[in-house]
């Protein structure tokens, strides 16, 4: 009896001539730790940390495949994705947001995005959204993070945006500050 090999929706990134990646992000940290983690993945990767910057770099060289932040200092990253689709239409990009909702990943897709992945996300997950047939469907994940662990993500992010700031925090997340204190002291949920 022979066995098949199991199928796979994931291309290798040696099958492709062009492994140019770019990231357009405006937080620095994830986009430096992205792009570390992307180049040892075998991707030529160059960095943008807002529209303006990112469309530059797309009308100078465009890449074969990218990631945008939806929200950047000075805009949306759907300009840089119309940017990307305007001088190169078989680009893969990837929409990466710690805002996700249905509006926006619709706009992105129709903005020529294959994929929208929400913050926190991790190179593998980024990657495997890059190279995914675009014929199939995508596999559904096999350890999907808990509501409760997504609560917390959104609450630290919205606390770091704050520049730590636990009452501003609260009044943002329309909680109670001392609700707020708990949660922030508590260890993240699995």
């Amino acid at each position: 009896m022979k066995i098949e090999p199991k199928k796979t929706n994931i291309q290798k990134i040696v099958d492709f001539a062009d492994k140019s990646l770019l990231i357009v992000d405006d937080d620095n940290p994830l986009r430096d730790r992205l792009a570390r983690a992307m180049e040892k993945k075998g991707f030529q990767v160059s960095q943008a940390d807002s529209v303006q910057q990112g469309i530059t770099l797309v009308k100078n060289t465009p890449p074969a495949f990218a990631v945008v932040d939806l929200r950047l200092n000075d805009g949306s990253g759907l300009e840089v994705i119309k940017e990307i689709q305007k001088q190169k239409k078989d680009s893969r990009v990837v929409m990466l947001t710690g805002y996700g909702n249905i509006p926006t990943a619709v706009a992105a897709v129709k903005a020529g995005a294959i994929d929208y992945i929400p913050k926190p996300a991790d190179a593998d997950d980024v990657e495997n959204a890059l190279l995914a047939d675009p014929n199939n469907k995508a596999v559904p994940p096999t350890n999907p993070m808990s509501a409760d662990r997504v609560k917390w993500e959104h609450i630290h992010r919205v606390f770091e945006l704050c520049n730590r700031n636990v009452s501003e925090t609260a009044r943002r997340l329309k909680m109670h500050r001392r609700t707020l204190q708990r949660i922030l002291s508590k260890r993240s949920p699995r």
